[in-house]
């Protein structure tokens, strides 16, 4: 159709639409609830298209009605997308949790709120909880629910910090006398400040303090930086190393206040783009190309287990040289790597121990007949190791199942050797059990679908 002739409402259509396209950037990052205000205002913002669609005059005309409809679907399935992210099970999940850290906050921190009391255990531990809940909640790929558990987990992060910087040094002393200098008395009373805004900071990141605000916050803070600035301490070392730490105190909080601000950011909570995480991925992938080849060698691994052994124990020191920072789920995906290179690691040991074992000749004609019953209990294992490491499923595949029970058989198998008495028998079945119980957490950690 030529573009100069375009009915009207085509173009009324085509104008509504490219608003709807702008709107719907919003929804699909959006990560609130539907009580959030901006909830509201995309809903309502969508809703005045649909009615702005429904308004266009089609004139009788068929593509004109079949234009309207299909802006209206579109507009539709994204005011559904939105209530989606609002109320999706992961979201709420995450939800619950972050509100079980403002009970703990409520609860804890009003015994020893400016009564410099320690911070009580179960504190400490209840955060450590939370933390480790929050990595476990899925996020299925969706923007939506990355930036949700990203933004709750830099909140909970915040307090852990705070609180291991009191434990480090607890709640700053008075070091000087105030008859040491003018200022230390100004100095005192800054510090007291600042660590009155370091609780009003916890309960404000968990959104149990309705009177504070994150830019009061940060007035307050540079104020109180400004104050300090302004005292002439010249020439009294000890007076300024004291003016000193309590500037770090400050720039600490602001911090923090600087890290929900970037909470905000898309690229913040994309952990795909995240440097360690590729960098993780990257060794993961090394490992995987290795343990094709171990598994394509299954009965004969003698001629490349010293070279292939040196490499995978050089990917777990790199590893180990990646970067977590306070991030809870990159320090989770490089232990889950770590567990992926060990487990290749184990299952070379025992093939290079059973084939030395059929090498052994007349030296086996003597062997404790449990022992041997524990060996042939391991060659089974290593068999279904071997399963294990290239099985690829769910925990609802049957083949999953089968593993699993295969696998217990074999433990049953172990429990049900006597040793008679005979010490190697005791201990090569204790290893056994080990190595048994070892497969199936595997077999476990790779079907968990756990994704950072």
């Amino acid at each position: 159709m030529d573009m100069g002739n375009q009915h009207a409402s085509i173009t009324a259509l085509q104008e509504i639409q490219r608003k709807v396209k702008d709107t719907e950037k919003n929804v699909s990052t959006f990560s609130g609830l539907s009580n959030d205000p901006e909830y509201k205002k995309l809903e309502n913002a969508l809703l005045r298209h649909l009615f702005d669609i429904e308004s266009i005059d089609t004139d009788g005309k068929g593509h004109i009605l079949q234009a309207r409809k299909r802006a209206t679907e579109e507009t539709e399935r994204i005011l559904k997308e939105l209530e989606n992210n609002a109320n999706h099970p992961c979201r709420l999940e995450i939800e619950n949790i972050f509100k079980e850290a403002q009970r703990l906050v409520a609860q804890q921190m009003t015994p020893f709120f400016g009564g410099g009391k320690g911070i009580p255990e179960e504190f400490e531990e209840g955060i450590q909880n939370i933390l480790m809940r929050l990595t476990q909640v899925k996020t299925e790929g969706k923007s939506s629910l990355r930036k949700a558990r990203y933004r709750t987990l830099t909140k909970v992060l915040c307090v852990q910090e705070i609180l291991e910087n009191c434990l480090k040094k607890t709640i700053l002393s008075l070091p000087l006398s105030t008859e040491a200098h003018p200022s230390v008395s100004k100095i005192n009373s800054v510090m007291c400040e600042v660590n009155k805004t370091r609780w009003s900071l916890i309960r404000l990141l968990v959104g149990v303090n309705d009177h504070e605000t994150y830019r009061h916050l940060s007035c307050v803070l540079s104020g109180l930086m400004a104050d300090l600035d302004a005292l002439d301490v010249s020439g009294h070392t000890e007076v300024r190393n004291y003016r000193k730490e309590v500037v770090e105190e400050i720039n600490g909080l602001l911090k923090y206040l600087d890290e929900e601000e970037e909470a905000q950011m898309t690229s913040s909570y994309d952990l795909a783009q995240n440097q360690s995480i590729l960098k993780i991925e990257e060794l993961r992938k090394r490992m995987k190309e290795i343990r094709s080849v171990v598994l394509e060698r299954f009965h004969n691994l003698s001629d490349i287990h010293m070279g292939t052994k040196s490499e995978l124990q050089g990917l777990i020191a790199q590893l180990d040289e990646v970067s977590a920072g306070r991030n809870p789920c990159i320090r989770e995906a490089r232990r889950r790597a770590v567990v992926e290179v060990q487990a290749v690691i184990m299952y070379i040991d025992l093939r290079e121990a059973l084939e030395r074992r059929q090498h052994a000749g007349d030296q086996l004609n003597t062997e404790h007949a449990s022992h041997a019953a524990v060996w042939r209990v391991l060659s089974n294992l290593s068999e279904l190791q071997k399963d294990v490491l290239s099985f690829d499923g769910k925990r609802a595949d049957k083949n999953y199942m089968i593993l699993e029970e295969l696998i217990t058989k074999q433990l049953l198998a172990l429990d049900a050797i006597d040793s008679q008495g005979d010490e190697c028998t005791k201990a090569a079945r204790k290893q056994a059990v080990k190595f048994a119980n070892n497969i199936l957490s595997y077999l476990d950690m790779k079907t968990d679908e756990w994704e950072y």
